[in-house]
């Protein structure tokens, strides 16, 4: 036995093995050994001759040369197509970017002119929506954002003062109010100062009482002049499931728990 062949073959067939970790599948099955047929430890195949044994492992070594000289090209290119890593937002970013806050009736309004402090006034909106403003007189504000009711303000006023710069800010939100009933701990009116959803309000109000039916909670909203019912199902969105049902309440909104 060649000495020499045999540790420059357990050299390359060590090699070929590792190979396994680096080279794409199809070309890693070019090194396999057809029918899977078992070999003796000088490398030979049993039940064949050294001749044939020796010149597989030759032809397995210029296979290897080539597919290791092709491998660090094919590994870039596979580098380079690889598709972007995708960022996948968790479930408390689903509810997203929350809306611009609505003015509503019993808000407070900080109106100012830059360089005019006679046309500066701290408003209240009135239960029909209006507010009353020197020059312009009554507009309605109720729905609107802040940054709608300053464009309206400034065209209107643009007609008596020339250039006025002028800035609204919802002083104190009075108007964004739910409501909880039924099968809840502290029932009532509950007066908010940020958008929230229904875990939350449920939250506010102590939870549900031990005596609730959880799966037929009822959101009742009005729209467009007419009353819309939405179903909450608190153990499912407690348990994971259908969390879009978790929704951001609106103005007035009533939760119903029976």
């Amino acid at each position: 036995m060649d000495i020499r062949f045999s540790v420059r073959r357990e050299k390359i067939l060590s090699g070929v093995r590792n190979m396994r970790i680096a080279l794409p599948g199809v070309a890693y099955r070019l090194l396999e050994i057809p029918g899977n047929r078992s070999y003796q430890l000088d490398g030979h195949p049993r039940g064949s001759g050294k001749r044939e044994g020796r010149m597989g492992v030759k032809k397995r070594m210029v296979f290897a040369l080539f597919l290791l000289a092709m491998a660090p090209g094919s590994l870039w290119a596979a580098g380079e197509n690889a598709p972007a890593a995708v960022s996948i937002p968790d479930a408390a970013a689903k509810a997203a970017v929350e809306p611009d806050y609505l003015i509503g009736p019993g808000d407070t309004l900080n109106i100012e002119v830059w360089k005019d402090p006679t046309l500066t006034r701290l408003v209240t909106v009135l239960p029909d929506g209006k507010v009353a403003y020197p020059l312009v007189g009554e507009i309605m504000a109720a729905g609107k954002t802040a940054s709608q009711l300053q464009r309206e303000l400034d065209l209107n006023l643009s007609r008596f003062v020339k250039d006025a710069v002028i800035s609204v800010e919802v002083r104190q939100v009075n108007s964004l109010q739910i409501y909880v009933l039924g099968r809840i701990r502290t029932p009532g009116r509950i007066i908010l100062t940020s958008n929230i959803d229904v875990l939350q309000a449920m939250a506010l109000a102590g939870g549900p009482d031990q005596f609730a039916k959880l799966s037929r909670i009822r959101i009742i909203r009005r729209e467009g002049g007419k009353s819309v019912v939405i179903p909450f199902d608190y153990d499912d969105v407690i348990a994971g499931k259908h969390l879009e049902t978790n929704i951001l309440l609106r103005r007035g909104d009533v939760i119903v728990v029976p």
